[in-house]
């Protein structure tokens, strides 16, 4: 009985061991200052930043396309040397292509979404509209 109880002890103990590993490893492979928020939060601040229905758009067609630009990561920056362009923020907004050419890129990563809402906006005022992404 005694044999049984310390082979469960060590399995236990392994299983731990394996466990706090694992732990770790997700703890430093999660980006240092990530904002990374739910689904929630980002449709109740893209609603009171006036992006329910603007232009045509609803909320769900906004919340969707943040979560699939940047899986709703306000600190997201996706480089894309082939095309050449860098892509910020919630939208992943192209810095070649949108909002000042790039000169504003250290608002499009706030999160208060002020700017980042704005810089939509002018977007989807486009003739591509939504179709720009």
């Amino acid at each position: 009985m005694q044999l049984a109880s310390t082979a469960l002890s060590h399995q236990s103990a392994e299983k731990m061991q394996v466990y706090l590993t694992l732990l770790l490893i997700s703890y430093l492979l999660t980006p240092i200052g990530a904002s990374i928020w739910g689904r929630c939060i980002v449709a109740k601040r893209l609603r009171d930043g006036g992006l329910n229905y603007f232009e045509g758009y609803s909320l769900e067609n906004w919340v969707c396309l943040a979560y699939f630009e940047s899986k709703f990561n306000l600190s997201a920056v996706y480089e894309n040397s082939k095309a050449g362009y860098t892509g910020f923020g919630l939208f992943q907004i192209r810095d070649s292509d949108w909002c000042d050419h790039g000169k504003n890129l250290c608002t499009l990563l706030n999160p208060n979404l002020k700017d980042t809402i704005e810089c939509a906006k002018k977007i989807v005022k486009g003739k591509e509209g939504m179709g720009a992404w």
